[in-house]
């Protein structure tokens, strides 16, 4: 596939995510609640989540932002129900890397969090990016308090 090509599908899996975004709402019994928000550009998320014994079953975002800051909270959720918390930081780092240009050469599938790479060329995107990213780790924080 050529890059322009696979540019292109990444900007469709972005676009999808942020029209049709996965885990939109709030959960009414979520154990963990976090709100962040990016005050250079406005973007913000609440972000719940439920934890129980160490996995993260459920979780759920509002919010406003760009299409960058939603898509990644859509992906971010996706990615992280089912894993036990260690491994939801881990992806939370393995992200974070990736937008900032370092290579993933590990056995986790990314999914479509992949489709963010890019944002590694717009070095003022990377803050929309990981918003999500970093609500999740401040939660999970929280729950091992």
């Amino acid at each position: 596939m050529s890059f322009n090509n696979l540019d292109a599908l990444y900007r469709r899996v972005i676009m999808d995510h942020y029209k049709n975004p996965r885990n939109k709402g709030t959960l009414e019994n979520g154990n963990l609640t976090i709100d962040m928000n990016n005050p250079t550009c406005g973007d913000r998320i609440h972000l719940t989540m439920n934890v129980e014994n160490g996995i993260v079953t459920d979780a759920k975002f509002e919010g406003e932002g760009c299409s960058i800051s939603m898509a990644s909270a859509s992906m971010m959720t996706q990615m992280i129900k089912g894993k036990d918390v260690e491994t939801a930081e881990a992806l939370s780092h393995i992200f974070s890397d990736m937008v900032q240009g370092k290579e993933y050469e590990g056995d986790l599938d990314l999914g479509d969090m992949e489709a963010l790479q890019g944002v590694s060329k717009f070095p003022a995107r990377i803050k929309c990016a990981t918003l999500a990213w970093k609500a999740m780790e401040k939660g999970l924080g929280k729950e091992k308090e």
